[in-house]
């Protein structure tokens, strides 16, 4: 079948603009503004104090570190209190997120003082994107299984905890961590992001392979989406506990600085 020119004209715009979409992955990402700051945001089963091992580290280097408590209770409130600590912040600003507080790096990381995003086996979903949609395109991990609810507040069983969450880590270790995880409320599940910081700040990524909570393959399949600086670490879900030499590099390296 032969083309007229406007068919072909045509036929090449599409194939740039692919050619542009698929090769976002592989160029080059903008290098991150230098930071000294760096604010944390944890996700479900978990409470502020998951990042103390990465952040003595980046305090030994000379960074300003905050671990932000998030409620778990609906996304705009867990969004509004990593807010209301990057307005805190004195200049270029590092958010770290983990898990489900990819959705919150996502939402909150366009704020002016954020000048490199970090997702550690986290969600990076896109602009009005349905995350629960997209993970169900991968096979189911073994966590989901262990989410147990009291009414409206959920929490990972003890099994769950240590086998699927934590399971890299000394046992002694994980029972102390499940014993200060913090409840959810469903609503926080029901939420979506308005804004894909990702499209505009440099954004770094952590895949967790033996990860038994968000689906390694998924966790990859953001990663190249944003177009991430990628690390894939050999560990469970919390590898920010059971690695945090290795976390702590690649925040370094979104902070503009060189471990």
């Amino acid at each position: 079948m032969m083309m007229n020119r406007r068919t072909f004209s045509a036929a090449l715009v599409a194939g740039a603009a692919a050619t542009l979409v698929s090769n976002r992955s592989m160029a080059a990402a903008p290098a991150p503004a230098k930071a000294r700051n760096v604010v944390f945001a944890h996700g479900l089963f978990a409470d502020g104090s998951c990042w103390s091992e990465v952040i003595a580290r980046l305090q030994k280097a000379g960074l300003n570190a905050t671990s932000v408590q998030n409620p778990l209770t609906t996304l705009p409130e867990a969004v509004a209190s990593v807010q209301r600590v990057l307005a805190r912040q004195d200049g270029p600003t590092v958010l770290v997120g983990h898990s489900f507080a990819g959705m919150i790096v996502s939402e909150a990381g366009v704020h002016p003082n954020v000048s490199a995003l970090v997702y550690i086996a986290a969600r990076a979903p896109d602009a009005g994107e349905d995350y629960a949609a997209l993970a169900k395109t991968f096979p189911t991990p073994p966590a989901t299984a262990g989410i147990v609810f009291d009414g409206d507040e959920g929490r990972l069983s003890e099994t769950a905890f240590l086998h699927d969450f934590a399971g890299d880590l000394p046992e002694a270790k994980a029972k102390v961590l499940y014993a200060v995880q913090e409840p959810f409320q469903k609503a926080l599940l029901t939420g979506k992001t308005t804004q894909a910081a990702w499209r505009s700040k440099p954004s770094f990524y952590a895949v967790s392979t033996e990860d038994r909570t968000i689906n390694p393959d998924l966790e990859r399949f953001m990663a190249k989406r944003m177009g991430a600086k990628t690390i894939e670490v050999k560990a469970s879900h919390l590898s920010l506990i059971s690695h945090p030499d290795k976390i702590a590099q690649l925040i370094l390296e979104a902070a503009g600085q060189h471990p």
